[in-house]
């Protein structure tokens, strides 16, 4: 044989060893999903807010959630946030629970169901979303709205994998909104919040992997001025493991 021919076989075999090296590399096709908990009466809260909107606009062309809730606890010390609700507060109560915290604050973040810390800090916030954006997401999750039943919406919902033990929980979105605040902490000034929870419906799942839920929509949301997130949760751990996200 050749020189010639053996550096050709040597090449050739050295671009099939990269291709196949290639091939095998895992999907990475994560993504992470940023649960915001927030008040207009909390004085910390408005630089958190202001980060997750700015996270927002970077990411609109990937797999990133945001979702504001506005908790209800600090209605009582001087201003009632216009978008609070108590389910939003039970929900973080839900999550001091799983992440086995001794007690609940504002502003607080919780990525993928499974990592917390304070909401104003950046770069542990992008750390995270890093992290969760690089990981194997194997779990899928679809979500169409079929039609009305009064006026519940019907939404469809396909999984590709077992669901016993699971939660499919389904949130109206605003997508911004401004208020001038004239009491509390944040008396006289005007905050700005994005994707900010209106509704949230929680439903369990009892092993089906495909079927259909109905929901009121959200008070005061108007057809085409809204978004629709459903996360399916894992309720022993509160980890999620697939997020969709369509128009309404």
């Amino acid at each position: 044989m050749s020189i010639k021919t053996t550096l050709l076989l040597t090449s050739l075999c050295a671009i099939s060893l990269a291709f196949t090296s290639e091939l095998r590399q895992p999907v990475r096709n994560g993504f992470a999903v940023l649960e915001l908990f927030t008040s207009e009466g909390c004085s910390s809260c408005p630089p958190a807010d202001a980060l997750v909107a700015k996270i927002e606009t970077e990411n609109k062309d990937r797999s990133v959630y945001v979702l504001a809730y506005h908790v209800d606890y600090w209605d009582r010390l001087g201003w009632k946030d216009t978008f609070s609700e108590r389910i939003f507060s039970q929900r973080q109560g839900q999550y001091a629970k799983w992440l086995r915290l001794g007690s609940v604050y504002t502003p607080q973040i919780v990525v993928n169901g499974s990592k917390e810390f304070v909401g104003s800090e950046e770069k542990t916030l992008r750390d995270a979303i890093a992290a969760s954006l690089s990981e194997a997401g194997n779990t899928k999750l679809g979500i169409s709205l079929s039609g009305h039943m009064g006026e519940s919406l019907i939404m469809d919902y396909q999984i590709n994998q077992p669901t016993s033990g699971y939660n499919l929980l389904v949130a109206f979105i605003t997508p911004n909104a401004r208020n001038k605040i004239e009491r509390g902490e944040n008396k006289g000034r005007t905050l700005s919040h994005v994707q900010i929870v209106r509704s949230l419906e929680n439903f369990s799942l009892n092993g089906e992997e495909n079927g259909r839920v109905s929901f009121l929509p959200a008070k005061g949301i108007q057809q085409g001025s809204a978004d629709i997130i459903a996360l399916l949760q894992n309720g022993k751990t509160g980890k999620i493991t697939a997020v969709a996200k369509l128009k309404y």
